[in-house]
């Protein structure tokens, strides 16, 4: 599929999933003209990147809590938002 119509993406919607499922970019066309190309958000196949996770978390730098830590802030947390009567 190489193009499909604003009036097609209904009818046709199974093929352009399938289309973009492979890799593919479609060619959005309207009134005659190609007003946008519609592409996969992610590709295939591509890796996870753990490094670039691990740098990005690095980078935020936050705080180190333990579970109970996030527990307790947590449990505050709902009680000044709903009060007391949380179980």
């Amino acid at each position: 599929m190489d193009y499909i119509t604003t009036t097609n993406l209904r009818t046709q919607s199974s093929e352009l999933v399938d289309t973009l499922k492979k890799g593919g970019t479609v060619s959005l066309i309207h009134r005659s003209k190609v007003v946008g190309v519609i592409k996969p958000a992610v590709p295939e196949g591509r890796p996870f990147d753990a490094e670039k996770l691990k740098k990005l978390v690095q980078n935020l730098n936050l705080p180190k809590t333990t579970y109970e830590e996030r527990e307790k802030i947590y449990r505050a947390h709902l009680e000044k938002k709903y009060g007391k009567g949380l179980s």
